[in-house]
């Protein structure tokens, strides 16, 4: 009979931990979560102490040394690369002459990606249980480190998260796909509106009269030089739209020699040369398109490499959901419909804690009748 006894601890860096403890603990094939994609942003240097977000892992082991529960965390010292904005709330709490940084975050860094953020073995049979005590463990440690908050980035079931003081529940919106048994491209066409499947025809035909092809690499098909090659796309495209990128070349290289099954790389081909890439990962029921770059301007080219590339491979290959990354309207018009995402929340200041939860009410009021909307207009037959 497993043991009732247990201890947590936080450490500062993966390598404190075998892949296979912390993989085994997680059992999921969500990539993001995995081991090899968390060790190669630390390991990279993308995610550290410098960069704002410095390790802080829960590890909790009971006293046959097994893993039985994780979360991964981080003090961050600023909220950039979380897609949760809580700008506003820094500078309300610097207007005040108070600190907001550094703050306890749960997330995957620059993954806005919904998933568990916390994870326990099966050995424990009362989940959510635990996960309230994993809660307070986490609430009391931010308070021993006299840090603001503590923040989990789109969590799975917001029903889950309940703590001994306020936990606030955040909403959002973000588009996805869903692949409703199509057996073919056309067969998804076929259930839009007239004038959005003329859109999308045009928009592929256009790319076609222009000699474009695209290239799927997977598995043992990907190459150092198609990286390469990717990672110049993502440094113009990153570069010119936010003026710096914040993945390093380390990184991709890593995902390339450690993560290589997770991954479907497209390359787009104007004849004979190379134009533009898209870097996805993989998991039984999802694809999720996370970065893309071109190195020239090409009408349509977007739409097609990270959302019409992305919906024919899952219906090739019976993929349920696409996922492509945060924001974005212009996905609704392509079949990309709006789900709601949430976040959690422990805020230590009593005063900005009740203003805050006032505004997160409001707010998710508004993230109703937007999702409303959005759905009223929406790209399918009625």
């Amino acid at each position: 009979m497993p043991s009732l006894k247990s201890d947590f601890f936080f450490i500062d860096s993966l390598k404190k931990i075998k892949k296979e403890d912390w993989n085994a603990c997680v059992d999921s094939d969500h990539p993001f979560i995995q081991y090899e994609f968390l060790f190669a942003l630390e390991e990279s240097e993308s995610a550290c102490s410098q960069t704002g977000w410095k390790p802080y892992h829960y590890i909790e082991r009971n006293d046959e040394n097994d893993i039985i529960a994780i979360c991964p965390l981080y003090l961050k010292s600023h909220s950039y690369g979380e897609y949760i904005f809580d700008h506003a709330w820094a500078d309300a709490y610097h207007r005040h002459g108070l600190n907001y940084y550094p703050k306890l975050q749960s997330a995957i860094p620059f993954t806005p990606v919904t998933g568990e953020r916390i994870f326990i073995s099966k050995k424990i049979k009362n989940k959510k249980d635990k996960i309230k005590e994993i809660i307070n463990n986490i609430i009391r440690e931010a308070k021993k480190l006299n840090v603001s908050s503590a923040h989990f980035n789109f969590i799975k079931n917001p029903n889950e998260w309940d703590a001994e003081e306020p936990i606030m529940i955040r909403e959002g919106i973000q588009f996805h796909w869903e692949n409703n048994n199509y057996k073919s491209f056309d067969d998804f066409l076929i259930t839009l509106s007239s004038r959005k499947r003329k859109q999308i025809k045009k928009e592929r035909e256009c790319l076609k009269n222009n000699n474009l092809q695209v290239k799927l690499l997977s598995g043992d098909e990907l190459q150092k030089e198609d990286f390469e090659f990717f990672y110049e796309c993502y440094l113009d495209t990153t570069g010119r739209k936010w003026g710096s990128t914040y993945l390093k070349k380390e990184f991709f290289m890593n995902i390339l020699s450690n993560f290589k099954n997770k991954i479907l790389l497209m390359i787009a081909y104007q004849d004979d040369t190379r134009v533009a890439s898209a870097l996805n990962f993989l998991s039984k029921t999802h694809l999720y398109g996370r970065l893309w770059g071109s190195k020239f301007e090409v009408p349509y080219l977007h739409f097609e490499l990270c959302y019409y590339q992305a919906i024919d491979y899952a219906i090739a290959n019976n993929i349920k959901y696409v996922e492509a990354g945060a924001q974005g309207e212009h996905k609704l018009s392509r079949g990309y419909l709006p789900q709601k995402t949430w976040s959690a929340h422990w805020i230590k200041e009593k005063d900005f804690s009740t203003a805050i939860n006032k505004f997160l009410n409001e707010e998710a009021k508004m993230v109703d009748d937007h999702k409303e909307n959005l759905e009223a207009s929406g790209p399918y037959k009625n």
